[in-house]
């Protein structure tokens, strides 16, 4: 049962509210285009103005380091913390991950230059349309054609057709995936296993062209919060790893080029109790006309019986109070959190769910039964607030 009676509910969060990502000026959909439109990529505009055109150019994603909890972690990262804009002198800048904020639907934004409205990987798990079931889109389950969910090409692709040495230099077990395919794919792929190897095998490959775009990725900051929480030392001692694999690859940077360090997401700790964590599986008001439950605890999908649409939009929005932004299909892409306005494709409109709930407080939708491995995360990510919406746009040069 919901922690509000139905006579406690508050006024539902008004929509205006929800701080949207920065799309077509500050968002992750908007850094590739920027790097390889300076690196004389057709087709492509510089959308982030204050980036400097550099010949050889590298992205480092840390998976999970959001701008807000770098700023709270400099002893842990005085490297990175060393390019953080304000008294300490750096110049770097936070961007926006984009709606959800969640690793698949950020890694489609950032390897195709696009929204999740138009990329189509709108969340963590959406409704296939074909089918009618809910697919994974981070573990691509169940199994659909790749090239058909996400059909645009990658920036990556688009800067090897131009003649830019690309290459992806990131974990062997990423190689072959649907995930990669449809975001990451252009140009050469490295595997290698362990960090410094990433760092020392990306400078190499910024070195190997007179212009080069690389891209590297670092997961295991990520799996530390979800399994342990950002608070935790676990967390921290991911967090002091990543900053010296950040500065090893930055001594190695060769002439001409620039670094660029940056995120999915960032990540709140939720506490486990009944107030913070509404378990959709033994909550009625909550079931009550809903087909599939998609997404996940802070970026839900919710896909309705037919004809029962209105009725759940009303409902969750009753129960869930101020402690959530719901919001209809239709009214989601008109506010823009998909991306801006006309971006959302027509294939990817049926993926959305009826309605949207994106947490405000520190709060979950989990469902015990179903979903038992992410009810169970400490750290979780997807919404728009500003801990998981913001992360690093973090600038080396040699």
């Amino acid at each position: 049962m919901s922690q509000l009676s139905a006579w406690d509910h508050p006024e539902p969060l008004a929509l205006d509210t929800a701080p949207l990502p920065e799309y077509g000026s500050g968002s992750l959909a908007d850094l590739l285009p920027t790097l390889a439109a300076g690196l004389g990529v057709p087709g492509l505009t510089p959308t982030i103005g204050e980036l400097t055109p550099a010949d050889r150019v590298c992205v480092f994603l840390v998976d999970g380091l959001g701008w807000e909890q770098l700023r709270a972690h400099p002893d842990e990262a005085p490297f990175l913390t060393s390019l953080l804009g304000g008294s300490r002198g750096g110049t770097g800048r936070p961007l926006t991950a984009g709606y959800p904020a969640t690793t698949a639907t950020s890694l489609a934004s950032v390897g195709t230059g696009l929204p999740p409205g138009a990329h189509g990987l709108p969340g963590y798990a959406v409704r296939n349309p074909a089918t009618g079931e809910l697919m994974n889109q981070l573990r691509w389950q169940p199994y659909t054609e790749p090239g058909a969910w996400q059909p645009y090409p990658t920036v990556f692709q688009l800067a090897h057709q131009a003649g830019v040495h690309t290459a992806q230099v990131t974990s062997p077990a990423f190689q072959h995936t649907p995930l990669t395919k449809v975001a990451l794919s252009g140009g050469t792929f490295h595997g290698r296993l362990t960090g410094e190897e990433r760092m020392d095998l990306a400078a190499e490959q910024l070195a190997a062209g007179d212009r080069a775009l690389v891209y590297t990725y670092y997961a295991e900051l990520d799996g530390s919060g979800h399994r342990y929480g950002i608070a935790s030392d676990t967390w921290r001692g991911q967090l002091m790893y990543v900053d010296r694999l950040a500065q090893r690859l930055a001594e190695q940077l060769p002439p001409r080029s620039a670094l660029y360090v940056t995120a999915d997401h960032g990540m709140v700790d939720v506490p486990f109790d009944e107030e913070h964590r509404l378990d959709f599986d033994t909550d009625w008001e909550l079931r009550a006309g809903v087909a599939l439950l998609g997404g996940e605890g802070r970026a839900r999908h919710v896909y309705a019986v037919p004809g029962a649409e209105n009725d759940v939009l009303a409902v969750w929005r009753e129960v869930l109070g101020e402690q959530f932004w719901v919001a209809s299909r239709d009214e989601a892409i008109e506010a823009g959190w998909f991306g801006p306005p006309g971006a959302c494709d027509e294939r990817v409109y049926p993926r959305i769910g009826d309605v949207i709930a994106a947490a405000h407080d520190d709060v979950l939708i989990i469902a015990s039964e179903r979903e038992p491995k992410e009810s169970a995360l400490v750290g979780n990510h997807g919404s728009m607030t500003p801990a998981e919406q913001l992360v690093p746009l973090l600038e080396v040069r040699p």
